[in-house]
């Protein structure tokens, strides 16, 4: 079992979220209430969709864990899985993620863009200048 297949298989698990077909096309998506919040591109690439406030938030301490990217005016962020630390650094950010969707959303009316795959960004370095 891949480490993305184990990390899908407990997120399908928890009771807030359900395995949905991700709009990007590839792969597999578990959504919540507010919709998708991450895409499994591969066994190691997750697109995970936080709120713009949240990725501010959290944006030093998300850049700074090198498993984390981050691109400039995305909703969402883009993990590497290589290791099981990731998978739980993974599940941490899901949690955040639906605090985040509840707590901090984004304006309502905001056109919500699709994944980092869907832009072509995926694993890549990100100038976080802005944030």
């Amino acid at each position: 079992m891949t480490l993305a297949s184990r990390a899908f298989a407990q997120l399908a698990s928890w009771p807030d979220l359900r395995p949905a077909t991700p709009s990007c096309g590839t792969g597999q998506a578990v959504s919540c209430a507010h919709g998708e919040i991450a895409h499994f591109h591969s066994e190691r690439d997750v697109d995970l969709r936080l709120t713009n406030r949240a990725i501010r938030h959290f944006a030093k301490n998300l850049k700074s864990s090198g498993v984390v990217r981050i691109v400039p005016g995305s909703q969402w962020v883009t993990l590497r899985l290589d290791a099981a630390s990731d998978v739980d650094l993974l599940l941490t950010l899901v949690s955040v993620a639906l605090q985040a969707q509840q707590n901090w959303p984004d304006p309502v009316g905001r056109t919500l863009y699709g994944c980092n795959d869907q832009r072509g960004a995926g694993f890549v370095s990100a100038d976080l200048s802005g944030y």
